[in-house]
């Protein structure tokens, strides 16, 4: 399988179908509008043929749904998180709809009177805060003067004040020690905190001056009481106050948690709220005008005819126009989008494939001439039958009992694949949740283990460097092949053949001498990797029109055979990983066996589950990264560049649920 061929589509109807197209186009998931104003589109004849007539996007429609999207979503919060847990309900269960049933069954109106009453609820909601927030302020403040037994504002006298006040803890003494000094003056604590003193003081006014003076060198903090009643009146008034919040905002509370039976309509609402401005947003990427619409876009070829038949149930055969064209080299170039199509076994790669950049429409899909490679690498290093059991039987009941969604199942189906290259070689290794495989069962000799992660340990670096090899020679070969087709004859040599030939060559130059011990095959592998050296050498003297820079460049590619030797290096981490995670089970094993039985059984247990599930999660984020990583430096560094621009369908945001597509129109 390879990159999916894309055809140019082009629609045209009525301006009154725009929405029936648009929304049947939404629900097929399989189609990128392409904007008449992009600008690698030559655009000059819209304004020249259609001026007059073109239509503007329509912002108030926009601005209405990121309006309802924004209050629902506030509305979804608000319920989540205020309203009164006992009457709590389950998450939205994740669903299958159609677009057609979603937006059927979507009732604007109704959803618009929810958020008015919840809006209200909240506006309540932050007014018992801010009321809370301000008496609890006052509740504080009127704790410390509430022993104040008088009322400032009603004992005011002619020839004498109150003033109250606060100072420093640290300035108490020396402040006091002043205050006697001035007759009629009469002072009383009311309240002592860690820092600070609070003070009454009564005096004749015609002190005012100098008891001014002592309040300024003190920094006597003075406040004015604002309250005609007393203050532990006042207080008790406040808590009172407080008490009654709390009530409201219970009541509120159990207000809000009647709109729980409504989360699952606000779930949808907002659902369809985002299916509507993603629709909305496709609009100003079509040609509008007062009478009709043209809408162009990319379409995979094999999503034609499913497009012809959503198309005649959304309006009648004779209102629409659609034509398909092949992309020209330029749009191949700079606009074409690019899908991936692969079968079940490779799908779940693609996305190591899009972490790393997806390839032009031009080039050649990676997937699946890396799966196997992944597949193997994987199960090498992560090799434990019980590991692997565990990530069967979890991807098989995810899949099975939830509706994920894409991008989970994607992952489910993933680990799904790479749980039998595990369990293969699990058996290999003859390890089981890091014990080892009985050698003889009921009287019958087992060949486990295969490999011994103990005994044949030099055995399982050989392979894991064979396998490095077998994957480079690949993507030599791809290189050389997709070089051929683009008639790039030299280059192939150069770049790939002629490496391919001189790997070949030491490789048999290592088996003569080390292996079998044959003149022959030393002398065979010297010619073969001799010749691919000189290749190598010679063909960018060739394509070079100064000779000398074309000896250079062809010496200096030649040793990049230095790189080739730190790839196959890199390889070896298969190894390492597979035995360490082997090992680190077997030493919890060990761990657990060497408690007492009371303790092995009981706390043993819950012990022995955790660690292993430590192992498993550090082997399989192990494996799942070394594993990439060896596929984006060492493998498609050889042959793959990538920079392809991702197929981007008009759809929903599938937030909640997953949208179903139309049924395949039967031929």
């Amino acid at each position: 399988m390879a990159v999916n061929k894309m055809e140019k589509m082009t629609i045209i109807a009525a301006a009154e179908r725009e929405e029936a197209i648009l929304q049947a186009i939404q629900g097929l998931q399989a189609i990128e509008i392409k904007s008449f104003f992009h600008s690698n589109v030559d655009s000059s004849y819209i304004e020249k043929y259609f001026a007059d007539t073109l239509v503007q996007d329509d912002e108030i429609q926009k601005k209405r749904f990121k309006t309802m999207l924004t209050d629902i979503q506030d509305a979804l919060t608000f319920i989540e998180h205020f309203s009164e847990s006992s009457s709590k309900k389950k998450p939205l269960k994740r669903q299958v709809l159609s677009l057609s049933s979603l937006e059927k069954n979507f009732d604007e109106q109704q959803i618009s009177v929810y958020l008015k009453e919840i809006a209200a609820l909240k506006n309540r909601f932050t007014l018992i805060e801010t009321t809370r927030k301000d008496l609890l302020s006052k509740e504080k403040w009127l704790a410390r003067w509430q022993y104040l037994d008088t009322i400032p504002k009603n004992n005011s006298l002619e020839s004498s004040n109150i003033l109250l006040g606060t100072i420093s803890s640290v300035n108490q003494v020396d402040f006091l020690a002043d205050l006697k000094k001035v007759s009629s003056v009469y002072v009383e604590e009311i309240y002592h905190s860690q820092n600070h003193v609070y003070y009454s003081l009564i005096y004749l006014k015609s002190y005012s001056d100098v008891l001014g003076e002592i309040t300024a060198r003190y920094s006597f903090n003075q406040f004015d009481y604002p309250y005609d009643i007393l203050p532990k009146v006042a207080y008790q008034k406040n808590k009172e106050e407080l008490a009654s919040l709390v009530e409201e905002e219970k009541q509120l509370k159990t207000d809000l948690s009647s709109y729980r039976s409504h989360l699952e309509e606000l779930y949808l609402a907002e659902e369809m709220t985002y299916a509507y401005i993603h629709r909305e947003n496709a609009k100003k990427h079509l040609l509008n005008t007062s009478y009709f619409f043209i809408l162009q876009g990319w379409l995979p070829s094999d999503e034609k005819q499913e497009l012809s038949g959503v198309l005649q149930e959304a309006l009648p055969k004779d209102e629409v126009y659609a034509a398909f064209d092949q992309p020209t080299e330029d749009e191949i170039q700079a606009d074409i989008p690019v899908k991936l199509k692969n079968n079940s076994l490779v799908a779940p790669f693609e996305m190591l494939t899009e972490m790393y950049s997806l390839p032009k429409y031009d080039e050649i899909d990676p997937t699946p001439i890396m799966t196997p490679f992944y597949m193997v690498f994987f199960g090498m290093m992560v090799a434990d039958i019980g590991y692997g059991l565990l990530m069967l039987l979890g991807a098989l009941l995810a899949l099975k009992l939830l509706v994920l969604p894409r991008g989970m199942k994607r992952f489910a189906d993933f680990f799904l694949i790479l749980s039998f290259p595990t369990i293969i070689w699990g058996f290999i290794y003859g390890s089981f949740f890091g014990a080892a495989l009985p050698k003889v069962l009921l009287g019958i000799q087992l060949p486990f283990p295969i490999l011994s992660t103990t005994e044949d340990v030099n055995t399982i670096l050989i392979i894991s460097v064979i396998f490095g090899f077998i994957q480079l020679l690949t993507g030599l070969m791809v290189n050389g092949i997709e070089l051929t087709k683009r008639k790039r004859y030299l280059e192939s040599i150069s770049e790939s053949f002629a490496w391919q030939g001189l790997l070949v060559g030491i490789l048999i130059i290592v088996l003569g001498m080390l292996l079998f011990s044959n003149d022959g095959l030393v002398t065979t592998g010297i010619v073969v990797a001799v010749i691919s050296a000189l290749s190598i050498v010679i063909v960018p003297i060739i394509q070079s029109k100064s000779k000398v820079k074309g000896l250079a460049k062809g010496l200096y590619g030649l040793y990049g055979l230095t790189g080739y030797i730190g790839d196959l290096v890199s390889y070896t981490r298969l190894m390492a990983l597979g035995i360490s995670g082997g090992s680190i089970a077997a030493a919890f094993n060990m761990l657990v066996a060497f408690m007492p039985p009371a303790a092995r059984f009981t706390v043993g247990i819950l012990l022995i589950i955790a660690l292993h599930a430590l192992n498993l999660f550090l082997s399989l984020l192990s494996a799942y990264v070394h594993g990439a990583r060896l596929q984006y430096v060492e493998f498609f560094g050889k042959f793959y560049t990538g920079g392809g621009r991702p197929f981007n369908p008009l759809k929903t945001e599938e937030k909640y649920i997953n949208i179903e597509r139309k049924s395949k129109v039967k031929e």
